[in-house]
C-alpha cells in the first residue's frame, strides 16, 4: 500500500474516531483535532479555556507535533505547567496544501505513538 493511501486511510479513521468522541456527529476539521492535542498534552482536560489560550494550546500541539522533524524542541514547563519548546529549524515554505499534508501526517504519527491508532 502507498505511504498517501495508507496516510489518508489513517487520516479519515483518526477523524471518525475524534468525532464520535468530541463531537455530535460532525467531522472534526484539523484545526480542532490540532486543538485537542494541545489540551491534551497540557494535561488540563476539564478546563474552559479563553481565546488567547486556544490559541496558545494549538501552539503547543504544533510545537509537539513538529518536534519528530526537528523544528522544535521540548524546553521546559512554566510555574502554570504550560509546556514551551525553541524552535531548532524554521519550516521550509510550504503550500497550503503541503502545510495540511504535512500537519496530518504529524497528528497520525502522534495517535500511532500514543497506540490510540494502528
Amino acid at each position: 500500500m502507498s505511504r498517501d493511501i495508507q496516510l489518508k486511510e489513517r487520516w479519515e479513521n483518526l477523524v471518525s474516531l475524534l468525532s464520535d468522541q468530541f463531537s455530535q456527529g460532525e467531522d472534526l476539521d484539523l484545526d480542532a483535532i490540532i486543538y485537542l492535542i494541545g489540551v491534551q498534552e497540557l494535561g488540563k482536560i476539564h478546563e474552559t479555556y479563553k481565546k488567547d489560550e486556544k490559541l496558545n494550546l494549538m501552539h503547543i500541539a504544533i510545537c509537539r507535533l513538529l518536534e519528530p522533524y526537528g523544528f522544535y524542541e521540548f524546553d521546559y514547563v512554566d510555574a502554570d505547567g504550560w509546556p514551551h519548546y525553541i524552535v531548532k529549524e524554521e519550516l521550509p515554505p510550504l503550500k497550503a496544501g503541503e502545510q495540511s499534508v504535512l500537519m496530518k501526517e504529524a497528528i497520525v504519527n502522534y495517535f500511532l505513538e500514543k497506540e490510540l491508532i494502528d
